[in-house]
């Protein structure tokens, strides 16, 4: 059930708003209802492991001496010589 709300917002904004909702083709009403929403809805301490990313586990193993960071500046380097 749908219960109004009235909201005191700097004029800015609202009309910022109000754009970026016409832009994505959704109402401001809905834009702010999903985006509160998102802020209350509880936080899943589990992220739920799609069957086909489980069946993927494991495929791949890497060297433990393996620095990543260090072999891309390397890359990098040689790339942009």
């Amino acid at each position: 059930m749908d219960t109004k709300l009235t909201l005191s917002l700097d004029k800015v904004v609202i009309e910022e708003a109000k754009i970026y909702a016409k832009s994505n083709k959704v109402s401001l009403s809905k834009l702010i209802e999903t985006y509160l929403a998102t802020l209350t809805s509880k936080y899943k301490s589990e992220i739920e492991i799609t069957p086909l990313v489980k069946s993927l586990s494991g495929v791949i193993s890497l060297d433990d001496e393996l620095n990543v960071k260090s072999d891309y500046t390397d890359f990098l380097i040689e790339k942009y010589k």
